[in-house]
């Protein structure tokens, strides 16, 4: 019988990171049963203060050894709670891997996470750092996140409203050391029309020669584009973009593109504020394809941070400082870093 959690002191991280970088935490709890989760904080073998969650590790940077237990829960069943023929609700548990999950929903015939295909990591990342991409973001489908509450101890769910969800942004992501998301569900269509609005979308469906495209259809075009734009985590260490587009108001936007009228500017939360690409200004500072070391940009896309094979998280770090340096010499502008940053500050 699979015990519901195992511990392994000393634990070598390389391997749980996508940026490979070498790090060891103190303790590592591999949660096989969200259940237990009572039980393990109460076990006098693992210190549960500060613990930190550790989903496919796609979303961090490890520029230190932590200094706290990492935690890594591995329950990844995907189920429908509820279908009436076009709405059903489908529940992961936080261990499933993201893209398996949205294709499994695409088999059903699924539609509302296509755009979403191929982001790395797990379930439990998605609504932490509301991910995003292709005009789409994860707090549109979902209904409800479980969670553990590592204060009180407690099982607990959120409704969509209740999570806080912004740019990049969640309650959870707020609050790291207090909850630890156990499950997500998502309320998906069988007849909602796919989100093509965004640049390249429509025209990657044009060349499969797809006129009319379903949800699976649109999920392969975006695949498509990401393996042709990212690098692949399995084959050079990579966090994908470790840059949030900047949000700033209308009136400094307007005068930056008055400045530079080939600068992509995209409307904000509101008519007051405006998102600019950060892969833009990086790559008008001459940081694509830079490299110091095994530390460099990627020679596909200027968002994405690479560890070429033996890059600590301390040098990619000081690389991406310096890109952030450069950005706000030239334009003004402050960049903020997508992944948590461990061992150090930002």
């Amino acid at each position: 019988m699979t015990p519901a959690y195992t511990l392994s002191a000393d634990a070598d991280l390389r391997a749980r990171n996508s940026f490979g970088v070498q790090a060891r935490a103190p303790m590592l709890a591999e949660v096989h049963d969200a259940r237990a989760l009572p039980d393990l904080f109460a076990d006098p073998r693992f210190d549960a203060e500060g613990a930190m969650v550790l989903g496919g590790g796609s979303n961090l940077l490890l520029a230190g050894d932590p200094d706290v237990a990492m935690l890594a829960l591995s329950g990844d069943a995907i189920v429908t709670l509820d279908d009436d023929g076009d709405t059903a609700i489908v529940r992961a548990e936080a261990g499933a891997n993201w893209h398996r999950c949205v294709q499994w929903t695409l088999a059903q015939g699924l539609g509302g996470l296509e755009n979403l295909a191929l982001i790395p990591g797990t379930v439990g990342a998605a609504p932490i750092q509301n991910i995003g991409a292709y005009g789409v973001e994860v707090r549109e489908c979902i209904v409800a996140v479980e969670a553990f509450d590592t204060g009180t101890r407690e099982a607990l769910r959120f409704d969509a409203a209740d999570c806080g969800f912004g740019y990049r942004d969640s309650r959870f992501k707020r609050e790291p050391d207090r909850f630890i998301v156990t499950a997500v569900s998502f309320s998906l269509s069988r007849s909602a029309p796919p989100r093509l609005d965004y640049a390249g979308l429509r025209d990657e469906l044009a060349g499969m020669g797809i006129a009319t495209p379903d949800c699976r259809q649109v999920g392969d075009a975006v695949v498509r584009i990401r393996q042709r734009k990212l690098p692949d985590p399995a084959v050079v260490g990579n966090a994908g973009s470790f840059f949030k587009n900047p949000v700033i108001a209308t009136s400094i936007a307007d005068v930056l593109s008055a400045e530079h009228p080939a600068l992509p500017v995209f409307r904000g939360s509101d008519d007051a504020t405006r998102k600019l690409s950060a892969a833009w200004l990086i790559d008008a500072c001459g940081w694509k394809g830079h490299r110091d070391g095994d530390a460099g940009v990627s020679a596909q896309h200027a968002l994405v941070l690479v560890n070429h094979g033996n890059a600590t998280g301390a040098q990619l770090l000081d690389l991406a400082r310096r890109i952030a340096a450069s950005v706000q010499a030239r334009f003004g502008v402050a960049l903020e870093p997508e992944p948590r940053i461990v061992g150090a500050r930002w």
